[in-house]
């Protein structure tokens, strides 16, 4: 990798902002000055990173001075107040939430499937949404054998993708239960042990959430294909972590099963795991704490020709979010020259990612 750099984070507290410290110091990146940033309820707090005591800092119109990458990972509204800060203060700026996603100068990367739209970012780089990474990680594979049509997507999704507080919430409220006690949400706005509900994203006209949406319109950018049909309907499921899906894809010409195996046993990032003698397919469980996604159950449809049902399932806090926005940091790296704190060189190959 090229010469040590200045890391931020902004939500450096949340599920999210701790999976990227894990991962910076197990993927070995290349930190030379880490900078973290949350809430002001935590500033002050003492994080561990490569046995070093680093002190969380506040947000400010100054705080980016020197950073060459900044990781946001705390929700739209901190990304449009200071993402840009960031960016004007010679940083390139990895986004997790979903503000600049749809944005026409912005890459939307997932690094196993579009990589060379990397090329071509002008400071603010935007991370998928878990549940669009996770499916698309499957069938994108497919996708370049035979293309595909139609999309529809059932999502059974983690308590994790509510953050540390949603998983809070799912644990304090099952112990409730089981206990015969009462126990008040901070942030699940419905009964949740034992219990499930349609995505509480916001409602639009169309009846459709925020999150069926975006499945729908973020596909279709990272494939570059707007002829690509997607429905969707997301559901929050009492699963501590790591998203579920089944996938009902039709495609443009034939594509068995069985080809259909031998793609994605050979994709990096996806795991084929399966025991069909045992009825045994890939459960939230097996993904925790994996960087691939699993999938199995790959069979065809019945009722519809050149369609195939998929059943995946992948880690939402690693490859539906902070993995995937570290691996965007190392292709920039891979890239990218860090001459200084405040000026990068963007080598001749650059084009070529």
């Amino acid at each position: 990798m090229q010469n040590s750099i200045t890391v931020g984070i902004v939500g450096a507290t949340g599920a999210v902002g701790v999976e990227i410290l894990s991962l910076l110091a197990s993927r070995k990146f290349p930190v030379k000055e880490l900078k973290l940033f949350a809430s002001e309820k935590s500033v002050g707090m003492q994080v561990t990173f490569r046995n070093e005591k680093i002190s969380v800092q506040s947000l400010n119109a100054t705080c980016f001075k020197g950073c060459d990458i900044v990781f946001f990972t705390a929700g739209s509204k901190i990304s449009k107040a200071y993402a840009e800060i960031a960016k004007n203060a010679g940083a390139i700026v990895i986004d997790n939430s979903s503000a600049f996603r749809m944005e026409k100068d912005v890459p939307l990367i997932i690094p196993e499937i579009n990589a060379k739209a990397l090329a071509f970012h002008k400071g603010i780089i935007a991370n998928p949404n878990c549940a669009t990474i996770i499916m698309l990680m499957a069938i994108a594979p497919l996708h370049k054998v035979a293309k595909i049509k139609r999309i529809v997507a059932a999502t059974y999704q983690a308590a994790s993708g509510a953050g540390a507080k949603g998983m809070h919430d799912l644990i304090e409220e099952t112990k409730a239960h089981l206990g015969g006690t009462e126990y008040t949400r901070s942030v699940i706005p419905f009964p949740y042990a034992f219990n499930l509900f349609l995505h509480n994203s916001e409602l639009q006209e169309n009846s459709y959430t925020d999150e069926e949406l975006k499945m729908v319109y973020e596909t279709r950018k990272i494939l570059g294909d707007d002829s690509i049909r997607v429905t969707a309907t997301c559901v929050r499921v009492p699963v501590l972590r790591a998203h579920s899906e089944a996938l009902n894809v039709e495609f443009h010409t034939p594509l068995s099963s069985k080809k259909a195996y031998e793609i994605l046993k050979n994709t990096p990032g996806v795991t084929i795991y399966e025991d069909r003698e045992k009825n045994r397919f890939p459960m939230p469980q097996d993904a925790v704490g994996q960087d691939n996604i699993f999938c199995g159950r790959i069979r065809e449809d019945l009722s519809q020709d050149n369609t195939l049902d998929l059943w995946v399932v992948g880690d939402q806090l690693l490859k539906g979010a902070a993995l995937n926005a570290v691996q965007i940091a190392e292709l920039l790296l891979s890239k990218i020259e860090f001459t200084s704190p405040r000026k990068t060189k963007v080598l001749e190959e650059s084009h070529a990612i």
